[in-house]
């Protein structure tokens, strides 16, 4: 026992698939629509979203180049201070006789040098 179904195709009918297929095509416009803000939305995150890293890794390499800088400030002021301190203690005519005895190994006549290593006078 078969039925057989057959649609009406009046008017009404044809009007409202007429209608579903428009409304069809409008949601997929808007679906469409609602892609292309979505895509355009992410591009707008993901451009400053790099600048920022970006911007964060330089920010770490300058703090880094920032504390060797002042290790290195740090080891030349101790140097300076150091040559600094030599050359005021070299004005004395003793202290650089016994300098220059110790670092250049002069003798007086007659004086046998022994080399210790590291015994300069401060």
């Amino acid at each position: 026992m078969s039925k057989n179904i057959v649609q009406l195709n009046n008017q009404y009918i044809q009007d409202e698939n007429q209608r579903r297929r428009y409304l069809e095509e409008e949601r997929r416009k808007k679906n469409r629509f609602m892609g292309w803000v979505l895509i355009l939305v992410m591009l707008l995150f993901i451009l400053p979203t790099y600048n920022l890293v970006q911007s964060y890794q330089t920010l770490l390499e300058r703090r880094q180049k920032l504390v060797e800088l002042q290790e290195k400030y740090d080891e030349l002021s101790k140097e300076k201070e150091y040559q600094e301190n030599l050359s005021k203690r070299l004005k004395d005519d003793d202290y650089a006789a016994k300098y220059a005895r110790a670092k250049y190994f002069y003798a007086k006549e007659g004086e046998t040098i022994y080399n210790i290593p590291d015994l300069l006078p401060q």
